[in-house]
């Protein structure tokens, strides 16, 4: 008895032709504008690490003076340290070298913290257009920058390529072996074009194709 197929093929992006009407030419660079999709905020990170380690600073020390003055109000004399530091900002004056110290550090903490809660992080995830109401999807980065670079490496001349993708460019660096350089340049930049069209993606990168000929070994 033969058991079931359960395999599965995996999503490819389909080949066409866009050489008629793909992006214009430069001579040492290729530029593209996709077309501005729907419009689609970015994902927002957890925060778990910078959330984690702000709450048990806040809890330790919080603890920690809770004790003293509980120990206090029992009859026992404070903890050396606190005395030590209370002292120390009676005495010390505001244009002391350790006071400002401190004032920045806290300052720097504080405008991390305002940082991390007021933008959304996770910038290695590229949001896609939505294709159901309620359903949000992305494209991981380094995922949309390998299925980019299988696609050039299909274009007819070209021996390497390196592909850099940011949230607003894609860089394309590819060398190739024979052809003409602006012909091997147009079929990058129209395979590179034609699939960041087939990606999805909620906010399409500009683009950049830089083409170089095989050094000789």
């Amino acid at each position: 008895m033969s058991e079931p197929d359960t395999t599965r093929r995996l999503p490819t992006l389909e080949k066409t032709d866009r050489r008629a009407d793909g992006p214009e030419q430069s001579a040492s660079a290729a530029a593209y504008t996709s077309a501005a999709g729907d419009r689609a905020g970015r994902f927002w990170s957890a925060r778990r690490l910078p959330a984690g380690l702000v709450a048990l600073v806040v809890l330790a020390v919080a603890g920690l003076f809770l004790y003293d003055v509980a120990a206090v109000r029992t009859g026992r004399p404070a903890m050396a340290w606190r005395r030590r530091l209370a002292d120390e900002l009676a005495s010390r004056p505001l244009e002391d070298t350790w006071v400002l110290a401190a004032a920045a550090l806290a300052m720097a903490l504080g405008l991390w913290l305002l940082v991390l809660a007021v933008t959304p992080g996770l910038r290695g995830v590229l949001p896609m257009r939505p294709a159901t109401p309620g359903i949000r999807a992305g494209l991981d980065r380094s995922a949309a920058a390998l299925v980019l670079r299988d696609r050039v490496m299909e274009v007819s001349g070209v021996q390497a390529v390196r592909i850099s993708m940011s949230r607003r460019k894609v860089t394309a660096r590819a060398v190739a072996h024979f052809r003409e350089l602006d012909e091997v340049r147009g079929d990058v930049a129209a395979a590179l074009a034609d699939g960041l069209d087939r990606l999805g993606l909620a906010r399409p990168p500009g683009m950049s194709v830089h083409v170089r000929r095989a050094g000789k070994r």
